[in-house]
């Protein structure tokens, strides 16, 4: 990742011109993180059509016979799990751009492993739902619900663990302290801590309104 910012593409480039590249790639991984948030709540807001959509029609009272939900304390647990992820990842953030690269690892390390326990439970309590797929309306949007989750998690712990993956490189590359200084590639990677972490506070916010629509109302 650091070779890109070396100018071998470009030798007789200005400095000015480096930087303006510079610039324009920092500024691409900002717009990405948001466009990436962007297409993240159109799929929020499909399902929240559809919940709400269906328990208004009730059509056929098969909105939620006997009032079925999903389990509550695996709902809980996974939430937890999330919001636990998106935390140390605020947190961890917060501690590199102190210069505490150690405290950025260890948060981001746990926070790898409370997603992929999250991603463990969100699939294990597949196992344990009192109904049938296409049972209920409820039972419809939870298992769609379900399954973006899933999609979410992965998607969220890959982009964290390879953000950690690339400080390890980029400290084993440009020694001890790479994440913090102002090298191109160390600038880079800043940009894509901010953005990582900015999206995980947004499923944290996502999840928090399914926990309410799924395991609470």
């Amino acid at each position: 990742m650091t070779d890109i910012f070396k100018g071998s593409k470009a030798p007789n480039a200005t400095p000015e011109e480096r930087e303006f590249e510079l610039r324009a790639h920092l500024g691409s991984i900002w717009t990405g993180g948001r466009l990436f948030i962007g297409m993240y709540t159109f799929m929020l807001a499909s399902i929240a059509f559809a919940y709400f959509y269906l328990r208004s029609s009730n059509n056929a009272q098969l909105w939620r016979p006997n009032h079925i939900t999903a389990p509550t304390y695996y709902g809980f647990f996974i939430y937890g799990f999330m919001v636990l992820t998106a935390i140390l990842a605020i947190y961890g953030q917060w501690r590199l751009r102190k210069g505490e690269v150690a405290d950025w690892q260890v948060a981001g390390w746990t926070g790898v492993a409370s997603g992929l326990i999250a991603l463990f439970l969100q699939i294990w309590e597949f196992t344990r739902v009192p109904f049938y797929p296409g049972s209920s309306g409820y039972a419809s949007t939870f298992i769609g619900y379900a399954v973006m989750n899933i999609g979410t998690i992965v998607v969220g712990t890959y982009w964290l663990e390879t953000t950690l993956a690339r400080g390890l490189r980029m400290r084993k590359e440009l020694g001890d302290g790479a994440e913090i200084s102002s090298s191109p590639a160390a600038q880079s990677f800043r940009a894509n801590v901010a953005s990582m972490t900015y999206n995980w506070g947004f499923i944290a916010l996502g999840a928090t309104l399914f926990l309410v629509l799924f395991y609470l109302m």
